[in-house]
């Protein structure tokens, strides 16, 4: 049997215990205003919970090399070492001010890949743009400037300029971006964080996000990217280095071309399961609900293979 109809069969449903125990330790830290403490909890609970899984896995995008942090480090193994070989993709917890500020759209996040077939993207900037499933590839491009992405969107769509609406993260740096949106008459989202929502919420049409424009993580990018080979859409995304050290940094992951614009396939281009499960309730996923007994978490699920997306609703037990 192959990694892939491995993958396929067994792991869907054993991921969304992964990104649980992320959420759940997170939630436990909602709203405290310590964001390294929220982070290092989910961290925590999202590597035990790899121990049970029967994968082969090797952390590509993870909490930063093995000299910045001390688990789910890029090159960690992590799984029972006796399932299919896997890549894996992770933010244990998307959204730490938003969680430590009890904030909407906090999430925990993992995608697997059959091996060798996810983007080894370093943790430094990318640019991106963004939009959902159904159009000829390349109707949007990261090259052309946001006035003409938003008309040939809207051409493509068959509705006026004005009926667009862009999402892009709320930041001095998109100042520019923002204005020309806003000069063809398109409406703009704007997002404090957890840009990986933002960029899945173009596949979604109960979201009202057409087109997702701007810079934000690498990492995210990727993890998006995985998504969006899930559920359908196009991502195209470029590294931004600030420094000599992120450079290197690139190239001691093997990546030659820093100038590369990376479309969806490139950065997930293998079988892939995404999975999410929410800290605090944002556009995508309902947060941890807390009562006298039990915790609730909601989870998605997707799967490439199938293009299948299921929400798990799980109650959990508080335990004494």
């Amino acid at each position: 049997m192959s990694d892939v109809a491995l993958l396929n069969r067994t792991l869907a449903i054993e991921v969304a215990r992964v990104t649980e125990a992320a959420a759940l330790a997170a939630y436990k830290l909602a709203g405290r205003g310590d964001e390294k403490a929220a982070d290092q909890a989910a961290v925590d609970a999202m590597r035990r919970a790899f121990d049970k899984l029967e994968i082969d896995g090797t952390v590509v995008i993870g909490e930063g090399e093995r000299d910045e942090a001390p688990m789910l480090f890029i090159g960690e193994k992590v799984g029972t070492g006796r399932g299919p070989k896997v890549d894996i993709a992770l933010d244990p917890l998307e959204g730490t001010t938003l969680t430590a500020k009890s904030m909407p759209g906090a999430m925990a996040v993992v995608a697997l890949a059959v091996g060798g077939t996810l983007l080894h993207a370093p943790d430094v900037y990318m640019d991106k743009i963004a939009i959902g499933g159904g159009y000829p590839a390349g109707v949007v491009d990261l090259d052309a400037d946001p006035a003409d992405n938003i008309a040939a969107l809207a051409k493509a769509k068959g509705v006026r300029a004005e009926q667009i609406t862009a999402c892009i993260l709320d930041r001095p740096r998109h100042e520019k971006i923002i204005a020309a949106v806003r000069k063809t008459g398109a409406a703009v989202r704007l997002i404090t964080d957890g840009d990986v929502a933002g960029v899945i919420d173009t596949a979604e049409a109960h979201t009202g996000v057409d087109i997702y424009i701007g810079q934000g993580g690498a990492p995210e990018g990727v993890l998006a990217a995985a998504a969006l080979r899930c559920i359908g859409g196009q991502i195209q995304g470029r590294l931004v280095f600030k420094t000599d050290d992120e450079r290197m940094r690139a190239e001691r992951l093997g990546l030659k071309d820093l100038t590369r614009k990376y479309t969806t396939a490139e950065m997930a281009s293998g079988d892939v399961i995404f999975a999410s499960t929410g800290v605090t309730t944002g556009s995508m996923l309902t947060g941890v609900l807390d009562t006298a007994h039990h915790l609730t978490t909601e989870t998605v699920v997707m799967r490439s293979a199938t293009g299948t997306v299921r929400w798990i609703k799980t109650r959990h037990p508080k335990l004494a």
